[in-house]
């Protein structure tokens, strides 16, 4: 009698397996667009620079860590690490999609090669992680939680992270 249970146990499970694997497909399908979309202003605005595309993937009233205004701030934002790292650019290395969300663990890269926040051209190298969560509803961002290390730029160019001794 165990040896029946365990067979119809298989046979029932190996039956369910191929429609909770097409269950799953169907669901990364959903999922895909939304990661295009992160990928795609990734690319567009902060790679490139390029913000006539930022209406194309940000909402009207997008927030930024819970503040409005992103426009202006990431343009101030792009434009000023583009002036200090002519070739600044952030490479995904993992982007995982559940729901409305996508979160992206990405690297920058970039040279000192102009004044960054008043120190001037160094000419090395930078390199610094960050975590962006982007909610996602009608095709567009509506919501930005970014953290990034910031502080790794300034080590990295020179300038000591503890304040001077009085």
């Amino acid at each position: 009698m165990k040896h029946v249970f365990l067979i119809t146990s298989i046979i029932c499970v190996a039956g369910l397996l191929p429609m909770a694997s097409s269950q799953a497909g169907q669901e990364k399908m959903k999922l895909e667009p939304n990661r295009a979309i992160v990928r795609g202003y990734m690319n567009e605005i902060i790679n490139k620079g390029n913000f006539d595309a930022f209406d194309g993937y940000f909402s009207e009233r997008v927030l930024f860590n819970n503040l409005p205004g992103l426009k202006q701030g990431l343009a101030s934002m792009v434009r000023s690490m583009r002036g200090a790292f002519p070739d600044f650019h952030l490479t995904i290395e993992d982007q995982i999609a559940e729901g409305d969300k996508v979160i992206t663990r990405m690297i920058f890269h970039g040279t000192h090669q102009g004044d960054y926040r008043g120190i001037a051209p160094t000419g090395k190298q930078i390199k610094y992680s960050g975590i962006a969560i982007d909610r996602i509803a009608d095709g567009k961002v509506v919501e930005m939680w970014h953290v990034a290390d910031t502080c790794a730029i300034l080590q990295q160019i020179g300038v000591t992270a503890a304040p001077p001794k009085k």
